[in-house]
C-alpha cells in the first residue's frame, strides 16, 4: 500500500491513547463488511482522536475477518472491511494494529491436527496449537507478513498467547523432560514428581516460540510492531528477554479498578512501552448480556493507569460484519478527553521509590499449577497487601527479583507478601539490604520461616488456619487465616496481639515482631494479612499494617489525610515532582454492579510533601490552578479542596 502521501503515524512506543475492537468470527459470519464504510472509521477518529486503533483480524475461533490468502477466512464477505480500516487510518495518520489470536486457534488445529498440543491423556487439543510444532511457521508468521505486506498494518496485539499456553505432552517435551530429570513418567498434577521441571520445559518452549516469530517478523518487516498479550506482566513476571515492541494486557471487566492497580504496577519497571486495556462493558462470563460502563467509571479506570505512567486503551465489541456500536463512542470520546488532559504530566512518568512490594518470579512459577497466568489465586496475597497499603495512602511499586537485584537500596522499605519460597541468593541480598540500613517487612508465617534466625524467633508447632482476632488501637477484627505461634528471643520486639476470642483480655499470641539487623530492621507478621484483606477487608487490619509500616517508614515523601479512598502515586516527569491522587470510592469491587455512574467526590485533603527545598510554585493539574502552600523544615503543606476522580499536584 503506497504511503508516501499519508501523514506520519506515531509508533507504539510514542502512542498514548488507543481504542480496541474485536469480534471472534465464527461460521455464522457470512456478510463480513456489509455495513462497514469509510464513514464508520472516520466517525470513530473524529470522536475519539486516538493515536491508534486495534481491530479484529483473527480471533480464537481461528476464522479471519478479512479475505486472507494464507489463513482461514470467515464464510462470506460483502467487502474487505480491513482494507477500509487501513485506508482511513492511514489517511488520517492513525496507527492500525491487529487483534490476532496466536496459540489459541480452533480452525488451524481442526484442519491440521498435527499442529495441536497433546494433552495429558495423549489426545490432540481442539483449541490450542503446540508451541513445539509447525503452526508458527506454517500459519502465524505467513499471516502476519500478509497483514504487514498486503495491508500495511502497523503491528499486532497477539492474543491467546502465554495465558492460553498449557502443558504439552508432545514427544519433544517428553524427551526433554526425561533427559533433564531421569524420570520416565510425565507429571500431570502439581504434586507429581517433576511437575515444576516439566512446567519449566513448557515455559521455555513458549519463550522460544515467541522469540522466533518476533525476530522473524522484525527481520522481514522491520516496522511491524508486536505485543504478545500479557507477556512480561503479572502473568509472566520475568525479565524482558525477547524484543517485543510493547507490553499490553486486557484486565478484568469487573472489579476492574483493583485489577488495574495491580497489573499496571507489574509493567512499570519492565523497560518497555506499556499500556493497559479496559473493557468498556461488564457481564458475567457466559451470560451474553453486556452492559456498557459509564463515563466516570471508565475515566477512573483510565486514571489508575495514567497515574502509573502507562498508556490506555478500551475494548469495544465489533458486530458480526465488522461494524461497531456507534452509540458507544460517546463513552470513549469523553474518556479520551479526560486522558488527553493528563497526558503531558502522566505519560512515561517514573515512580519515585517508596515501598517495594515483591512479586517473586521464582515463587510464582513454583506456586502456579499453570504455565503462566495467576488464575489460581497466586497473587491474591500480593493484591491484598497492595490494596491495604494503597488504602493507607502509601505510594507502592510491585517489583520482581530482576528489578531489585543490585539496587534494593533505592527503596526505603521492601515488603515480601506471603511467598513461601525465595531463591537463596535473593534472600541473602534482602538481608544485606536490611543490614545496610533498609527496612525489610515479611508478611505471613511461611515467609517468616525463611528468615526466623535473623528475626530472632522460634516457630512453635505448625502454622494453621483458625478463627482469631487481631487487636489494634483498642479495636479487634476477625482473622480466619494462616497463623503461627512464635517465641521471641532477646532483641525481638513484639508488635500487636492476636486473641483467641473477640475480647482483648486473657492470653494472646504475637501478631508481629521487629528486630534490629545491622543498620536497618527486619520484621514479620505471623499471620497472613494479604489474602484475608482481599476476602474480608477490615479497617483494623489495614491500620495495623499501616502502623507496622510506620515503624520503618515514619516519613514517606507524601502523606495525605482526609480519606482512605485516595490512591497516592508519587512520580517524576520532566524534572518535576508529580503527586497523583485518584479517588477510589464507589462500588467498583461489587460484581453485582455492572455499571455505576457516581463517584462521590472527596475533600478537603491535607497533603504533606517532603521536598527538602522550597518550591517555586505548586500547581493542581489538569485544572491549572495554583495551590497555596506553607513550607517549613523541608515540608510543603497544602490542601486539595476537592478530588473528583484524578488530580495531580505538581511541585515545580
Amino acid at each position: 500500500m503506497p504511503t508516501q502521501h499519508y501523514p506520519p503515524r506515531l509508533t507504539r512506543a510514542e502512542s498514548f491513547l488507543g481504542i480496541h475492537f474485536d469480534y471472534h468470527m465464527n461460521e455464522k459470519c457470512t456478510e463480513v463488511g456489509k455495513t462497514v464504510t469509510p464513514k464508520t472509521v472516520e466517525r470513530i477518529i473524529d470522536a475519539v482522536q486516538p493515536d491508534y486503533i486495534q481491530c479484529d483480524c483473527k480471533g480464537h475461533r481461528g476464522l479471519c475477518s478479512y479475505p486472507t490468502k494464507v489463513g482461514h477466512p470467515a464464510p462470506g464477505f460483502i467487502r474487505d472491511q480491513l482494507r477500509i480500516w487501513r485506508n482511513v487510518t492511514a489517511r488520517r495518520g492513525v496507527g492500525l494494529y491487529m487483534h490476532y489470536s496466536g496459540v489459541w486457534d480452533n480452525e488451524a488445529v481442526a484442519r491440521h491436527p498435527s499442529w495441536a498440543r497433546i494433552d495429558e491423556k495423549g489426545k490432540r487439543d481442539k483449541q490450542k496449537a503446540s508451541v513445539f510444532g509447525p503452526y508458527v511457521d506454517k500459519l502465524l508468521i505467513p499471516q502476519l507478513r500478509e497483514l504487514a505486506d498486503d495491508y500495511g498494518v502497523d503491528g499486532a496485539w497477539v492474543d491467546g498467547e502465554c495465558w492460553a499456553t498449557v502443558h504439552d505432552y508432545c514427544p519433544e517435551a517428553a524427551a526433554e523432560f526425561r533427559k533433564r530429570t531421569g524420570l520416565r513418567k510425565l507429571p500431570v498434577k502439581p504434586e507429581d514428581p517433576g511437575y515444576f521441571e516439566f512446567s519449566e520445559i513448557c515455559r521455555e518452549a513458549f519463550r522460544v516460540y515467541l522469540e522466533h516469530y518476533v525476530s522473524a517478523l522484525h527481520g522481514q518487516c522491520p516496522n511491524f510492531q508486536i505485543a504478545s498479550n500479557w507477556a512480561y506482566s503479572s502473568f509472566m513476571p520475568e525479565r524482558v528477554t525477547i524484543p517485543v515492541d510493547f507490553i499490553s494486557g486486557d484486565y478484568s471487566m469487573q472489579n476492574s479498578m483493583n485489577a488495574a492497580r495491580l497489573e499496571g504496577r507489574c509493567m512499570t519497571r519492565q523497560g518497555k512501552p506499556w499500556d493497559l486495556m479496559a473493557w468498556s462493558f461488564a457481564e458475567k462470563w457466559g451470560e451474553g448480556c453486556k452492559s456498557t460502563k459509564s463515563v466516570p467509571q471508565l475515566q477512573r479506570e483510565a486514571a489508575i493507569v495514567l497515574a502509573l505512567g502507562g498508556g490506555f486503551q478500551a475494548y469495544f465489541k465489533q458486530k458480526a460484519d465488522g461494524s461497531i456500536h456507534d452509540w458507544e463512542m460517546k463513552l470513549m470520546a469523553e474518556t479520551a478527553k479526560f486522558c488527553r488532559a493528563r497526558q503531558a504530566i502522566c505519560h512515561r512518568a517514573e515512580a519515585v521509590p517508596q515501598i517495594a512490594l515483591v512479586n517473586s518470579t521464582a515463587a510464582f512459577y513454583r506456586k502456579s499449577p499453570r504455565l503462566f497466568a495467576p488464575w489460581s489465586g497466586e497473587l491474591t496475597p500480593l493484591s491484598g497487601i497492595l490494596r491495604s497499603l494503597l488504602e493507607s495512602q502509601y505510594s507502592v511499586e510491585i517489583l520482581s527479583e530482576h528489578h531489585l537485584a543490585g539496587r534494593m537500596g533505592d527503596w526505603p522499605l521492601i515488603v515480601v507478601p506471603e511467598w513461601d519460597c525465595l531463591e537463596p541468593r535473593f534472600r541473602r541480598e534482602l538481608l544485606a539490604y536490611a543490614k545496610a540500613g533498609g527496612g525489610l517487612l515479611l508478611i505471613g508465617p511461611k515467609t517468616a520461616a525463611m528468615f526466623q534466625k535473623k528475626l530472632r524467633v522460634r516457630l512453635l508447632g505448625k502454622a494453621e488456619t483458625k478463627p482469631q482476632w487481631l487487636e489494634h488501637d483498642g479495636w479487634l477484627c476477625g482473622m480466619k487465616t494462616l497463623s503461627q505461634r512464635v517465641k521471641l528471643a532477646r532483641g525481638a520486639k513484639p508488635f500487636g496481639k492476636v486473641y483467641a476470642d473477640n475480647e482483648p483480655t486473657g492470653p494472646f499470641e504475637h501478631a508481629a515482631s521487629i528486630t534490629r539487623l545491622g543498620k536497618g530492621k527486619i520484621a514479620a507478621t505471623y499471620l497472613n494479612l494479604g489474602e484475608r484483606y482481599v476476602n474480608a477487608a477490615t479497617p483494623t487490619a489495614r491500620k495495623f499494617l499501616a502502623a507496622l509500616v510506620r515503624e520503618f517508614f515514619p516519613k514517606p515523601m507524601v502523606e495525605v489525610a482526609g480519606s482512605q479512598y485516595v490512591d497516592v502515586q508519587v512520580n517524576r516527569i520532566g524534572g518535576k515532582l508529580a503527586v497523583n491522587l485518584v479517588n477510589t470510592t464507589g462500588p467498583h469491587a461489587d460484581n453485582a454492579v455492572y455499571a455505576h455512574d457516581e463517584i462521590p467526590p472527596l475533600g478537603p485533603l491535607a497533603v504533606t510533601i517532603r521536598t527538602g527545598r522550597r518550591p517555586g510554585r505548586v500547581m493542581l493539574r489538569p485544572a491549572g490552578k495554583r495551590l497555596r502552600f506553607d513550607y517549613t523544615k523541608g515540608e510543603v503543606r497544602l490542601t486539595v479542596p476537592l478530588l473528583e476522580i484524578h488530580d495531580i499536584v505538581v511541585v515545580e
